[in-house]
């Protein structure tokens, strides 16, 4: 089969201030970097209120709707296009899990802006209006054969938002490899989730690839084994590169390939393979692009049974 790139033009609609890391030119550069990969491209379908709601209140999309145009917070920011280009990256998740729990692909990336894992419950913020990948976990949980969604963050800002939205569903386990202290303060080891659901795995400034492997394989990996999930998502920031500006963790395109290559022997072993992988950050345009390609073409590999 193959791994399914789920992607639309109305991301590029969200405009953030000139001089914003959440740029434009983030998705430009994904773009080019994976032209020349042989995936299933998809064009995102627009995400609807109903699936929002199974993460967010009604009064959450309300606010962002009806919210003028300009600072939403002092990092995330409405323009024209914002409210297309968050429902589209909303409708490329739940696309992307029911290609995947269908088998129209093996596994998925969606290449959406703005991002998601910061936006709690009733909170934009950290550039994202609503929470991506924990309303794919919701949406999953919704599928015939799904009782269990596990989420690994390995973005190096904690998912804040993510962590809040799944806080009391003891049927999603949430981990996240972070640097702390950094933006936005939140992912202490302590904060396990209501039934035990959340492991945070902070990480010093500085620390590197040798660092990050060792405590995703002693840690990360194998409460994942243990949860036992019907899918693994992935909310994939690559800001943990050595080359971005926005932190200061020292990992290189050779950490991600072997991070997806573990998360995807999880998945073989647990779910049949089945992952869905979302853009969070990564604002080093030259380490974002060569990022994203190490680590979809690992999906490639995996998709074609490799």
């Amino acid at each position: 089969m193959t791994t399914a790139f789920l992607s639309h033009p109305d991301c590029l609609t969200h405009i953030n201030p000139t001089g914003h890391p959440e740029s434009v030119e983030r998705l430009i550069a994904v773009n080019i970097a994976l032209a020349e990969h042989d995936l299933l491209r998809i064009d995102a379908p627009m995400g609807t209120d109903a699936h929002i709601l199974l993460a967010h209140p009604q009064a959450h999309i309300d606010a962002i709707r009806t919210a003028p145009e300009g600072p939403l917070d002092a990092d995330t920011h409405k323009s024209p296009g914002s409210l297309a280009a968050a429902y589209r990256a909303v409708g490329a998740v739940i696309r992307a899990v029911d290609m995947v729990m269908e088998g129209q692909a093996d596994n998925a990336f969606c290449a959406i802006r703005p991002p998601g894992h910061h936006a709690e419950k009733q909170k934009p913020m950290g550039f994202c209006l609503f929470g991506n990948v924990a309303i794919a976990a919701k949406h999953a949980l919704t599928l015939p054969g799904v009782d269990r969604v596990a989420i690994v963050d390995f973005d190096v800002h904690h998912g804040n938002g993510t962590q809040d939205l799944i806080w009391d569903d003891a049927r999603v386990f949430f981990a996240s490899t972070h640097e702390m202290p950094l933006y936005p303060g939140s992912g202490a080891a302590n904060e396990t989730g209501a039934h035990g659901n959340v492991m945070n795995v902070p990480l010093d400034a500085g620390s590197g690839g040798a660092v990050f492997r060792q405590k995703m394989a002693m840690q990360v990996f194998p409460a994942v084994a243990a949860f036992d999930p019907d899918l693994i998502l992935v909310s994939a920031g690559f800001d943990a590169h050595r080359d971005d500006p926005l932190a200061n963790l020292e990992l290189v395109e050779g950490d991600y390939a072997w991070v997806t290559r573990k998360l995807c022997d999880l998945a073989d072993k647990h779910c049949d393979g089945r992952l869905v992988s979302v853009l969070e950050g990564g604002y080093n345009l030259h380490a974002l692009a060569n990022s994203v390609a190490a680590h979809v073409t690992v999906l490639q590999e995996r998709g074609n049974g490799n």
